[in-house]
């Protein structure tokens, strides 16, 4: 998190393996629980935001393509065949 972050308490249900694991880690980290959950929030938020950029990476270049396709086949038709 940022220092320019707004923090709010929040109060979550956990299963006992997931609140274990997430003091284990918070342990090995030497941080807070709260920081274990923050940076696997933001995690999750960045992949969804990666694979939203490569969907619409791919979007555009088929989009690309077949605009590339259509420019060959015009140009080819206003030059005329090559001798």
């Amino acid at each position: 998190m940022t220092e320019s972050s707004t923090v709010r308490k929040v109060t979550v249900s956990l299963p006992r393996h997931l609140l274990e694991y997430a003091d284990r880690k918070a342990a090995e980290q030497g941080t807070s629980r709260s920081q274990v959950l923050a940076e696997l929030i933001a995690e999750m938020a960045a992949r969804e935001r990666d694979e939203l950029a490569a969907e619409g990476y791919r979007f555009y270049a088929q989009e690309a393509e077949e605009f590339a396709a259509a420019s060959l086949r015009l140009s080819s038709e206003a030059i005329g065949p090559c001798s």
